[in-house]
């Protein structure tokens, strides 16, 4: 199983970063040892002093496939979620500035946080999903798939170009505007379509 995940695929997260909108979508791995399930806490490590939440959609992969057509993504997933890309955004800065790799800042041990999985068909729509973060109990991001620079279908046809997807692979799709630091006490609740689908501390 593998996370691929994807960077810069809303156009305000993009500009409060201060980044140019890409041109194609923006791929990056994370091992599966970056997975934080069941609401276990996630613990602020020692070696980063401005950990960012970044919360996304994901879409987890239902069908081995390779070169996928964009009209025949949608058959690839058939379950979704709510989950966070933590990016501990001064090491990321550190590795840019540098013109270095930066998976340390977003690879990392528990780093991809990921709520209850949904069958799509279970949420009565199959695009334009609604999510949002409440950080201890104030909403600080509010997203809807139907502004993503790059859909669903097209994620998954230009990241099978690149690699095999597998089932149960989690596509991590991109977050939107809001992004903003945790610290230790912080509690964090991810919901989609209303449903609350996280629920976690910092520690």
């Amino acid at each position: 199983m593998k996370i691929i995940c994807i960077g810069r695929n809303y156009g305000e997260h993009a500009k409060e970063l201060g980044n140019a909108i890409p041109e194609k979508p923006i791929l990056f791995l994370k091992p599966q040892t970056a997975l934080l399930k069941d609401n276990k806490p996630f613990y602020l490590p020692e070696w980063s002093k401005d950990m960012h939440y970044e919360t996304e959609i994901v879409l987890k992969v239902c069908k081995q496939g390779k070169y996928i057509e964009e009209k025949f993504a949608h058959k690839y997933f058939d379950e979704v979620t709510v989950g966070i890309d933590f990016t501990a955004r001064d090491i990321q800065a550190e590795q840019k500035a540098k013109g270095l790799p930066w998976e340390i800042a977003k690879a990392f041990d528990n780093s991809a946080v990921l709520g209850t999985i949904k069958k799509i068909s279970e949420l009565g729509k199959s695009k334009d999903f609604q999510f949002h973060l409440l950080l201890n109990g104030v909403k600080v991001q509010d997203g809807n798939t139907a502004d993503l620079i790059f859909p669903f279908e097209k994620i998954i046809a230009y990241a099978s170009q690149f690699f095999t997807l597998q089932v149960g692979d989690l596509i991590y799709t991109g977050t939107p505007a809001g992004v903003g630091a945790v610290k230790i006490g912080d509690r964090l609740e991810g919901f989609l379509e209303g449903e609350k689908l996280f629920d976690f501390e910092i520690k």
